[in-house]
């Protein structure tokens, strides 16, 4: 990966966790069959799925313990296709589990995530790569501020769903998580044909959001910093609310619109606006 300056995450997950078990208890019956923003899931099947990230890690990382090894998975594509299925399979099981059981795993598995986190060596090798950034390496920080995603915008769509939103779009939380994302954007313009030197702009507006530069050279795509007084090539600019949801597959370009403001040679766009930052 390009030479950024890590992101640090660990001292937020136990806050992320808080909010989240204060929000699964303040819910009524009907709260947790509501519709969300991840296509079939309901707020319920949501939940499921931070529990099945809490124990996936603990039992692969923390105790050494894989199950049965994924079979015929040679390429990304394959891999998600894997993931996906074990997502499906874990959320409708989870479907005979009462919301009082779900929420008691949620706070007990929380906990031991947190503590397996802060046994880690941030600079040490993952024992994931974070692959939608294009690595076959990363370092635990890295891996770490992944799961922070994670937890993050899975946490947002249950806020969304029952309209609660505004607590997790501050500074605070919000700007760890998209600063994550972005750092898959030299990954994304990998292909992109154009001459050295070509600046791309992204530009997240409202609170926690921030600029990102990448620059074209000679060896590929690298962030750069100190640009504002630079012309870019191509800017893109869009507000909070539509950025997290367009790097996690939740809404589209298309259907943003006119939130999305762009600037400059359409081809140096298209990637930003495209990007995927997780396993989907």
């Amino acid at each position: 990966m390009n030479q950024v300056a890590p992101i640090p995450t660990l001292h937020l997950f136990q806050k992320l966790d808080q909010l989240l078990i204060e929000l699964l208890k303040s819910l009524s019956p009907d709260d947790w069959d509501m519709p969300t923003l991840s296509k079939q899931w309901t707020v319920k099947d949501i939940a499921a799925h931070l529990l099945d990230g809490n124990l996936r890690m603990l039992s692969i990382a923390r105790d050494d313990y894989k199950g049965d090894p994924p079979l015929n998975v040679n390429s990304y594509r394959e891999m998600v296709m894997y993931l996906n299925d074990l997502n499906t399979i874990w959320v409708l099981a989870y479907k005979r589990i009462s919301s009082k059981i779900l929420i008691e795993m949620l706070e007990t598995t929380g906990r031991e995530f947190n503590a397996y986190l802060h046994q880690l060596n941030m600079f040490e090798p993952a024992l994931f790569p974070v692959a939608w950034a294009g690595e076959t390496e990363s370092q635990n920080w890295f891996h770490v501020a992944r799961e922070y995603t994670e937890k993050w915008h899975h946490q947002q769509q249950i806020r969304e769903a029952i309209g609660v939103q505004h607590v997790l779009m501050t500074t605070e939380f919000f700007h760890p998580c998209i600063d994550t994302f972005l750092r898959a954007l030299p990954h994304a313009y990998r292909d992109l044909d154009t001459v050295v030197g070509a600046l791309v702009k992204v530009e997240i507006t409202g609170d926690g959001g921030g600029v990102w530069y990448i620059e074209k050279t000679f060896s590929g795509w690298r962030f750069v910093k100190n640009m504002a007084m630079a012309e870019p090539s191509a800017m893109v600019t869009m507000p909070t609310g539509v950025a997290w949801k367009l790097f996690t597959k939740a809404m589209t370009a298309e259907e943003a619109g006119e939130e999305i403001q762009t600037q400059g040679d359409p081809k140096l766009i298209n990637p930003a606006l495209t990007m995927i930052s997780v396993m989907a």
